[in-house]
């Protein structure tokens, strides 16, 4: 039996690609039509529309308020096809809207109270849209890592934050890539001032505000309102959150953790770069699986894991020789990966 670390995705990962995941993949009827139940009950679309549409709507699909639920739903049922005989889930962690996800597969929420704390914060996310995010390299394509440069960026964001009625922060260190979060003044500000890097970098993120920062302080005090601490329990499963501190179970206090998750969670730094080398160096997994939808978090995976050195890998060539030989991760969003971890599902 092999153990493993799941991680679970965040926002832009159901793209057009995925249309259909929760038709195809989702093993439980019962609990996808009560989530449907539940947003029929608000007024919003339901997972099973949104999932099974004639043609994927950008403007529609990458909404916070129908994002996060599709979001979460896919991970959950990928997390539950899990071939718990063949693996040992030994940690689990999640990148941003993740850590919502996080919380249910760690057995801290229920699968409904996951959703309802997904779906919820999703739409309070979409009605405020206070700021936006940009997505920004400071390692080349060969993912060799780069201090100096990173350290560089990062101090121009503090200049740019510094100057009059500019907010710019980093959001989300995220492997090899700056997430960085702002007003539109500290995100033009930026893009003017870094040298375009791959043909698509500075990449601003459609539908996204500027999470993970001081800007959302609005948006955690009305979740707080809303998700009452007595939804959380002790976790099953240890989890890693945006800081890189492990909730093991047995010793959580779940209002410590309603606390960090409607609190600082929403409004700083979300280090997935920390969470990814905590869950390597702690639990010493065989293989780190990666949930559904989408496949683009196994790149920011792949390059946390050569900013930790571990295992040796130094840049992207290592970690494919090393994927050829004895993977590290298996990302259940790609079928023929899917199938080396999971039931079938």
């Amino acid at each position: 039996m092999k153990s493993a670390v799941v991680i679970c995705p965040g926002r832009g990962t159901y793209t057009k690609s995925e249309l259909g995941y929760l038709q195809r993949h989702f093993g439980n009827k019962g609990l996808l039509e009560a989530f449907d139940a539940r947003r029929a009950a608000l007024g919003q679309e339901t997972l099973s529309a949104l999932d099974g549409a004639t043609r994927y709507s950008l403007a529609t699909h990458t909404r916070g308020d129908n994002a996060s639920a599709l979001i979460y739903a896919a991970t959950l049922g990928d997390f539950r096809a899990i071939d718990r005989e063949q693996i040992e889930v030994v940690a689990v962690t999640g990148n941003s809207l993740g850590w919502y996800s996080t919380l249910a597969v760690g057995g801290a929420l229920t699968a409904e109270a996951g959703f309802e704390v997904a779906n919820t914060m999703g739409t309070l996310m979409q009605e405020a849209l206070i700021g936006g995010q940009l997505i920004y390299p400071f390692v080349e394509e060969g993912w060799v890592a780069d201090a100096g440069r990173k350290a560089a960026l990062l101090a121009r964001v503090a200049e740019i934050d510094a100057r009059p009625d500019h907010l710019l922060a980093l959001s989300i260190d995220l492997g090899g890539m700056l997430v960085l979060a702002g007003n539109e003044a500290g995100l033009a500000a930026f893009e003017g001032a870094v040298p375009p890097q791959q043909d698509r970098f500075p990449l601003r993120l459609v539908n996204h505000a500027g999470f993970h920062c001081t800007l959302q302080a609005p948006v955690a005090e009305r979740g707080r309102a809303r998700l009452a601490p007595t939804m959380f329990n002790q976790p099953r499963l240890p989890m890693i959150d945006g800081r890189g501190a492990i909730w093991w179970p047995g010793a959580c206090d779940p209002l410590a953790l309603w606390d960090y998750t409607l609190g600082q969670q929403v409004t700083e730094t979300y280090n997935f770069t920390q969470a990814v080398r905590i869950a390597a160096r702690e639990f010493a997994p065989d293989l780190f699986i990666i949930t559904g939808p989408g496949t683009t978090l196994g790149g920011a995976v792949a390059q946390a894991l050569i900013l930790t050195e571990w295992r040796g890998l130094r840049d992207k060539s290592d970690f494919q020789q090393q994927q050829q030989t004895q993977p590290l991760l298996a990302s259940v969003g790609m079928d023929e990966q899917r199938k080396t971890v999971t039931t079938g599902v």
